[in-house]
């Protein structure tokens, strides 16, 4: 008896970029996330639960920063500070990564340095916002920062300073 379903395929695989977008990871209902203050940086809270949002979790990405070592002096700019929003900056002609994703100020004055190589191969750099979420700090300096990538439609909750 036949069903009417063949059992091939009628369609081709896509041929889609593997690139990761964010607006592919989002539910149907818009992230909300608040910063909520603690030691060094901020901790994440989902703003429709208020249960805490793990750095595993699927819907976003919380990274160490890539390269810092490098821009130190940068790195002490106040607009990297805990809880500023920054920028992601694509380098497609990056000699050393075609995927490379550049990590600067909200206005793109200074950079802070990169999202790390094997999160920036899956991301779409438009698809994502940045913002600063803890500070590595030695004898009052910033050594280093992890950052929250979340997709560009989510609504980040930031405390006034």
């Amino acid at each position: 008896m036949r069903t009417g379903k063949s059992r091939t395929p009628t369609c081709r695989p896509s041929r889609a970029s593997s690139t990761r977008s964010a607006s592919s990871l989002s539910s149907e209902t818009r992230l909300r996330i608040w910063l909520e203050r603690s030691g060094s940086g901020f901790r994440l809270r989902d703003a429709a639960t208020e249960e805490p949002v793990r750095d595993d979790d699927p819907r976003i990405r919380v990274v160490k920063v890539a390269g810092v070592s490098y821009r130190l002096e940068a790195l002490q700019d106040d607009a990297f500070a805990a809880g500023r929003r920054l920028a992601l900056v694509p380098e497609p002609d990056n000699e050393h990564d075609p995927n490379a994703i550049g990590i600067w100020d909200e206005q793109r004055r200074v950079q802070a340095g990169y999202v790390p190589a094997e999160i920036a191969r899956e991301l779409d750099a438009r698809d994502w916002q940045v913002v600063s979420v803890w500070e590595y700090v030695e004898d009052g300096r910033r050594g280093g920062l992890r950052v929250l990538l979340a997709p560009r439609d989510a609504w980040i909750g930031i405390p006034r300073a």
